[in-house]
């Protein structure tokens, strides 16, 4: 399309191309259009209506693309401190050199296990991210890799390792009677456990679900936008997810409303009836007193979820964070389980899986295993998962002398000062290493703290597959991004640094589509992606062409019968399982984990909540965005806030038994009284909160690291921390 306009009298013609692409500030993948005057200028941003799944669906945090893109404030070159503490440019090849030069050294000195890296939520958005530094670190035996995924969800992987997994999978939301979400909100987060709501078009797809007969149980201490279209609504008392889940099973199996003839092919001898006694004590009067939430409407999503006979249950990031959160990620899994809600022969999976190998699951059981086979920790018993180790612990891993000790941290796409557990700790660790690098388009609070920035390409610079969501995508669907923009600045992709760094240190990066060439500079993203997907369904020349970009294919994945040797069976009261819950049954309250947790003393709960105009730590600092709001606002029920005499504008203190923040107040009606909800990963390098209106606030500040922490995953209480609430009239920075 051409444009004109009248510049001193002459006409200047503009060449305006349309672009398809999708979005990678979240996991979505949404598809969108941009409008690009003469190869530079986006000048406008919309969803791709063409697209068969998305149908033009886009989320307001998408639509800022390019605003992300053209933002003054981004970097667009690597920066390296000065002596002064300032920072200045210099080349890529210049930071590359002298960042390598100093991993070697500090291998050499303290061995490989000094060299960690964190892969946060922005690089996990990157295709060829978490691949590719997986295996730079195996390049040269170091198990210091280090993703979000530790601090957000890491009962979604060790829970299933320790009950056992079915190779094909829970039930399809597309055909689900029954949907359980216990703690997340796709219509503001986009995405959802397995066999849930996912954020393709999310609205859309619950009406026509709901039109369809399905029924929606949600628990969930604030009545989200999902929460609106339940069927029945458990508004729990934050921390008391494991109780009212265990009340549940209790009363599906006291009243044989379990799938008795599945348990008995596929649940271990013996372990049906160790769960029915671990659950007996879990009474519905007693959880109901005890989550305030009326006996009826337990009984109720009893029945509703055990009646089925489709559908599944699944969690989210909150009660993952809470105390317990092992045990409650088992018994979401554990209620599929006993009520085999599972495909069988015969069924097709609505994921598409096209990343990965093989055009048929096994209706059978993968058998349990050790939850955390990966490396082992130096604190609190630790071990890590396959592949990774756990995040909450590697601020003591830094801090903690001997053999072992971190010494150098790359982050590539995170911001562990706003992020990780306990906000004071992380300063201090970030500043006690020998060597930080940061990989972001910004500089965050963590990147304050570095030796050296580096910028990385933009999203729409780098070419992409969505990874993510090819294991979420309700139908078989396909799409490949190009890079479609390139603005010419000084950026690397992220592999590109982790390959420089392995080319000048004579390292490997063995990738399942074989060796990446770290020596050859013609190396593009397309044969990096070819590499870190080498064993794809579907042939990674395949995605890229037109036909297979916003598609949905025929081609499911089908079950077939199990082996006629197998023998895998679930676990549903293991050894650790029956004592977590005895200890659950036996506290008060679940904060009771925390040391000197005082009822008294401490008689709110903070709990996460998801916006939909920021992603953790970004979205504030673009315009459009920003006017939406500028922090993170503090949310009290209306009745509380009177009680504090405070209304919404005022500064809130909230102060835990480590720490304490300031909110900005705001009422919301839907919330649970005696609760305060905010998002997390806001707030900048300051331990005060002079700025809280404008940069908001981090709630890590009032964990502690090692209280309070999960028996099997180590995270500490991170939501459903106990505070206390009061209106001031001012911050004090003492």
């Amino acid at each position: 399309m051409m444009t004109s306009g009248l510049w001193c009298g002459t006409t200047v013609r503009h060449m305006i191309e349309t672009k398809k692409t999708f979005c990678r500030i979240c996991h979505a993948a949404c598809p969108m259009e941009l409008d690009v005057e003469d190869g530079t200028q986006i000048v406008a941003v919309r969803g791709d209506r063409s697209d068969p799944l998305f149908q033009g669906y886009t989320c307001i945090k998408g639509r800022q693309l390019a605003d992300q893109y053209h933002d003054p404030a981004r970097l667009r070159g690597p920066l390296r401190r000065q002596p002064g503490g300032t920072f200045a440019p210099v080349t890529s090849t210049e930071a590359l050199d002298e960042i390598a030069a100093r991993i070697a050294a500090i291998v050499a000195e303290h061995g490989p296990r000094s060299v960690a890296s964190y892969t946060g939520t922005g690089a996990y958005q990157n295709s060829v991210g978490v691949p590719v530094a997986t295996a730079w670190h195996r390049g040269f035996d170091s198990p210091s890799m280090y993703t979000s995924l530790t601090i957000d969800q890491p009962a979604h992987r060790t829970s299933l390792a320790r009950l056992g997994a079915w190779e094909a999978g829970w039930h399809n939301f597309t055909d689900a009677d029954v949907s359980m979400a216990v703690g997340y909100n796709p219509l503001v987060s986009s995405y959802a456990a397995a066999g849930g709501l996912q954020g393709t078009n999310p609205l859309i797809k619950l009406r026509q679900a709901k039109a369809r007969g399905l029924k929606l149980i949600v628990i969930d201490p604030r009545r989200s936008e999902l929460a609106t279209y339940a069927d029945v609504w458990l508004q729990v008392a934050p921390g008391e997810d494991p109780t009212l889940l265990a009340a549940i099973t209790n009363e599906i199996l006291r009243r044989t409303m379990h799938d008795a003839e599945f348990c008995a092919a596929f649940v271990e001898p013996g372990q049906l009836d160790a769960l029915g006694e671990s659950v007996a004590p879990f009474t519905v009067d007693y959880a109901a007193e005890r989550c305030r939430v009326a006996a009826p409407d337990i009984v109720a999503a009893a029945e509703l979820f055990a009646a089925g006979p489709r559908g599944s249950a699944g969690s989210g990031t909150g009660p993952n964070m809470a105390p317990h959160g092992s045990l409650m990620e088992s018994l979401v899994l554990t209620l599929n389980v006993i009520c085999g809600r599972v495909n069988r022969e015969g069924d097709t999976l609505e994921s598409p899986y096209m990343l990965t190998p093989g055009d048929t699951r096994r209706a059978q059981v993968i058998a349990p295993s050790d939850p955390t086979p990966g490396a082992a920790h130096r604190v609190r018993g630790l071990r890590g998962l396959p592949g990774e180790m756990m995040t909450n612990a590697l601020n003591d891993e830094i801090l903690l002398e001997g053999d072992g000790q971190v010494r150098a941290l790359i982050v590539s796409g995170g911001n562990p000062v706003q992020a990780f557990p306990d906000q004071a700790k992380t300063i201090e660790a970030m500043q006690d290493l020998d060597l930080l690098v940061v990989i972001d388009h910004r500089m965050t609070a963590t990147a304050e703290l570095a030796d050296f920035v580096i910028a990385p390409s933009g999203q729409l610079e780098r070419a992409d597959v969505p990874n993510v969501m090819d294991r979420r995508f309700p139908q078989p669907y396909t799409n490949y991004t190009d890079a479609v923009m390139n603005s010419s600045d000084d950026v690397l992709n992220e592999w590109q640094v982790f390959a420089g760094i392995a080319a000048r240190n004579g390292t490997t990066i063995d990738l399942p589509g074989g060796r990446l060439d770290v020596d050859d500079p013609t190396v593009t993203d397309h044969d990096v992606i070819d590499l870190c997907f080498g064993g794809a369904r579907l042939p990674l020349s395949e995605w890229r062409k037109p036909e297979n970009r916003g598609t949905i294919h025929a081609d499911r994945i089908r079950v077939v019968a199990a082996d006629p040797d197998a023998t895998g069976r679930f676990a549903v009261a293991p050894a650790d399982v029956v004592a977590e819950l005895a200890q659950v049954r036996n506290e008060s309250v679940g904060q009771e984990l925390l040391p000197g947790f005082d009822p008294a003393a401490f008689p709110f709960r903070l709990v996460g909540r998801r916006l939909k105009y920021a992603l953790n730590s970004l979205g504030s600092e673009l315009p459009g965005l920003a006017k939406v709001a500028s922090t993170n606002y503090a949310y009290v029920h209306p009745d509380d806030l009177a009680q504090l005499d405070a209304a919404p504008g005022d500064l809130l203190r909230l102060t835990s038994p480590s720490s304490s923040i300031t909110g900005v107040a705001e009422a919301d009606p839907d919330i649970k009284r005696g609760v305060v909800a905010m998002s997390h990963s806001w707030g900048g390098l300051a331990l005060t909160d002079e700025k809280v209106r404008d940069i908001g606030t981090p709630t890590n500040r009032l964990v502690a690291s090692a209280e309070g922490t999960d028996r099997v995953t180590g995270l500490p209480v991170m939501s459903a921390i106990p505070i206390a609430v009061e209106r001031i009239d001012e911050i004090n920075p003492s």
